[in-house]
């Protein structure tokens, strides 16, 4: 599976994002999909994932209320729409594919990442 983030940008507190990720390959719609960023100086973390078939979704906590997490199997994207953005969203955020976690809150359990696409969020 090859994946590919795009739609990250500047934008002012309060304001939304929608990031997109494009995937190739067999089986796509069988893979957990995940978001995850990693902040300057610090480590990549988990912000969503989503089920195959549009399943069950997780959150972190401190995104939770905010951000939205969607796929649309038919054209093999994953959505994140990112309302209310904060300073501290800022970071390089990536979408990763896991062909066998059920939950995926973890960077070990993703087989595929994508590029990333850099959102920052001023204040």
């Amino acid at each position: 599976v090859q994946l590919q983030a795009f739609g990250g940008g500047l934008v002012q507190a309060g304001g939304s994002l929608r990031l997109s990720c494009a995937a190739s390959g067999r089986t796509y719609s069988r893979y957990l999909m995940g978001w995850f960023r990693q902040a300057p100086g610090k480590e990549r973390e988990f912000v969503t994932a989503i089920k195959w078939s549009g399943g069950s979704t997780a959150y972190a906590d401190s995104v939770k209320g905010r951000f939205t997490i969607s796929r649309d199997d038919a054209k093999n994207m994953v959505y994140l729409q990112m309302n209310s953005l904060k300073p501290e969203d800022t970071a390089v955020y990536y979408c990763a594919a896991s062909s066998w976690s059920p939950a995926g809150t973890s960077i070990s359990e993703y087989d595929y990442w994508g590029q990333g696409t850099l959102v920052t969020v001023s204040s």
